[in-house]
């Protein structure tokens, strides 16, 4: 069990969004929303999937109530569960089929960040699996709506995974340290 406290994860996470998703530029659309403190960090302090599913409806609510002027986007962070990161991704097919069951498909997202992401056909500590590792588990929910006029007002947005993992792979071994000594005992 986790024992930090929600300050504390939040300040981590938003020292991690700060230096390495707009730090890096990782993401191009992070910028704005963040900056103009658009940008709404909660902490689930659930134990169990049924009560995190919870904490995402309520989330989801919030944004649906706020208009995206004072709530752009959300990231709900679970310091107590989800360890695992496949355990993880069975969460996320549980999120997605809450915003299919209630008709929010299309207006919302989730965004997926670990701390032990991988993607598929490559090893642990390649580099581009850390384009989408956090410090905790995060559900990052995102408004299509801003999505979408981010996309159109970016050039080659395509070209924006392989931009990142550039990106990661220029990094020296010190800065890599300094970004991700925290997510990793090795430096790849």
């Amino acid at each position: 069990m986790n024992t930090t406290t929600p300050q504390t994860v939040i300040s981590t996470t938003r020292q991690w969004l700060e230096q390495v998703v707009v730090g890096l530029n990782l993401c191009p659309f992070a910028r704005k929303p963040l900056g103009a403190g658009q940008v709404h960090f909660a902490v689930s302090d659930s134990r169990n999937v049924e009560t995190l599913l919870v904490d995402l409806y309520d989330e989801l609510v919030r944004l649906d109530n706020t208009p995206a002027e004072q709530i752009d986007t959300t990231l709900l962070i679970i310091p107590d569960q989800l360890e695992d990161f496949l355990d993880y991704n069975d969460m996320l097919d549980l999120a997605d089929g809450l915003l299919e069951q209630q008709g929010w498909e299309g207006t919302y997202q989730i965004a997926s960040f670990h701390p032990a992401y991988q993607f598929a056909d490559t090893q642990v500590d390649d580099r581009e699996n850390f384009t989408n590792r956090a410090p905790y588990p995060i559900l990052h929910i995102l408004r299509e709506a801003s999505l979408d006029r981010g996309l159109a007002s970016y050039p080659d947005p395509e070209q924006i995974p392989e931009r990142n993992i550039a990106t990661l792979n220029d990094l020296s071994d010190d800065q890599w340290r300094s970004l991700f000594g925290n997510l990793t005992g090795k430096t790849p």
